[in-house]
């Protein structure tokens, strides 16, 4: 598979989730709890292939594109705290929804960015076959990444 098609394949897994949060009733705690677990596990998972191997490879083969890389970094950074603070908060606390939606829109404005800006000069400078050798890579990575956001290295950053 093709790096960028996976990649947009987690955006559009993630956005999914999204809507089911923003359609579950203001009490649905246990559900909302539930998607936000599962939304903490997608974009872990994602940022982590994403800083092991896509970004330092675009850097390499897309080197006009390193600025981009820098601040998807720093987007990734703000976005792994909020998921470590609301594995921590409790659903029914008054700024659940708040801090979630905070993330929804920081998503949302990387995962555009990154779509219409980004990818498609990384696919003219990489080419398919770099991209699809990358794809292989990061979809093997998935098992690999960790479970805490805290563990990415953008939390550090």
């Amino acid at each position: 598979m093709d790096a960028i098609v996976l990649l947009k394949d987690d955006h559009k897994t993630v956005e999914k989730l999204f809507k089911e949060f923003e359609k579950a009733g203001e009490q649905a705690y246990k559900t909302k709890q539930e998607i936000v677990g599962k939304i903490v596990e997608e974009l872990t998972t994602h940022a982590y292939i994403e800083e092991q191997i896509f970004y330092p490879a675009a850097r390499e083969g897309a080197p006009d594109t390193s600025d981009h890389v820098l601040e998807s970094v720093e987007e990734h950074h703000v976005v792994v705290w909020m998921l470590s603070e609301l594995t921590k908060l409790d659903p029914k606390d008054e700024r659940f929804d708040a801090k979630v939606s905070v993330l929804i829109e920081n998503v949302r404005h990387h995962v555009e960015e990154e779509e219409e800006e980004w990818f498609p000069k990384v696919r003219e400078a990489m080419g398919r076959k770099r991209l699809q050798e990358l794809g292989e890579q990061m979809a093997k990575a998935k098992a690999e990444a960790p479970r805490d956001p805290l563990a990415l290295s953008s939390a550090s950053a």
